[in-house]
């Protein structure tokens, strides 16, 4: 049933194989159109260095969960790698890619009628959090996994559903339009806590499994002599939690700062306007 194991040792693989070169140019092309939109188009006074970087740094994960040696390897040795790169789509990408993005292109894209609706309905915080990680928990039931990493079209198919549901999920968190803004700095919060622990019973399963839970990786070549199968699999498990938690306590410290931020704006415009209505008052007197 596994034909993909046929792939033999890594080092039988050719350059093109390891290096997807079809991945690359999209990359670079993707990273291109959005340097020229931002240094030339309409928006360049709306974009700041650091949302270029944040955006940069988000087109290299996509390359290297998608292009680099880390996909191979995650697809057919792997399944530390195969979490690793998970972690890279779903975690790190998304977020990154709604901070790095102009808020205008945002603006035209909800103005499509047959857009927004659908757009609202599955940003919904509730729906957002339930799709995403119902999708990624079903994703990784043993028998779903083995057949997704079997069918290749159905693989790739699944991994853009995920994709986008990783976007709604972090939508509402970025909230890269204010004006979309559903949650609170402090339900924001709560939002994050809840997707952590809605994920956590299928890292569980991953991590407290004492027998290889997937075929895919049962009779793989090992490319890791220090890692047997279930050291493997139970270590994918771990990786998927610690980055998870990494990355929603720099989400934390992110909506920390910018609230933190906010109130400050707020102090300064009541005390001027304090000090405006005496000088008002004063005026008034004399």
């Amino acid at each position: 049933m596994h034909g993909h194991h046929e792939v033999g040792t890594l080092s039988d693989l050719g350059l093109t194989t390891l290096w997807n070169p079809f991945v690359l140019i999209l990359s670079v092309a993707i990273l291109g159109i959005y340097f020229f939109y931002t240094t030339n188009g309409p928006v360049k006074e709306q974009v700041t260095k650091l949302q270029k970087i944040w955006f940069t740094v988000a087109v290299l994960c996509f390359f290297f969960a998608k292009g680099s040696p880390l996909a191979i390897v995650g697809h057919h040795y792997s399944f530390t790698a195969h979490m690793i790169q998970m972690s890279l789509l779903y975690f790190i990408m998304p977020p990154l890619l709604l901070i790095g993005l102009p808020k205008d292109l945002f603006r035209k894209i909800l103005s499509i009628k047959f857009v927004k609706r659908p757009f609202h309905f599955f940003t919904h915080p509730l729906i957002a959090l339930v799709l995403f990680n119902g999708l990624i928990s079903f994703y990784h039931l043993p028998f779903i996994f083995d057949t997704m990493m079997e069918q290749m079209l159905l693989h790739e198919v699944y991994h853009v559903v995920l994709l986008v549901s990783s976007v709604f999920m972090w939508w509402p968190v970025i909230a890269p339009l204010s004006e979309e803004e559903r949650l609170s700095d402090l339900q924001k919060v709560g939002y994050i806590f809840a997707d952590g622990v809605l994920l956590t019973p299928a890292c569980a399963l991953i991590i407290f499994a004492d027998t290889i839970i997937y075929e895919t990786y049962m009779n793989a070549p090992r490319i890791f002599e220090f890692l047997a199968p279930l050291d493997d699999q139970q270590a994918g498990g771990v990786i998927m939690k610690i980055a998870q938690e990494i990355i929603y306590g720099g989400i934390l410290l992110y909506i920390l700062i910018r609230w933190v931020r906010k109130e400050r704006t707020k102090d300064k415009e009541e005390e001027e306007k304090i000090i405006q209505e005496a000088r008002t008052r004063l005026s008034l007197n004399e």
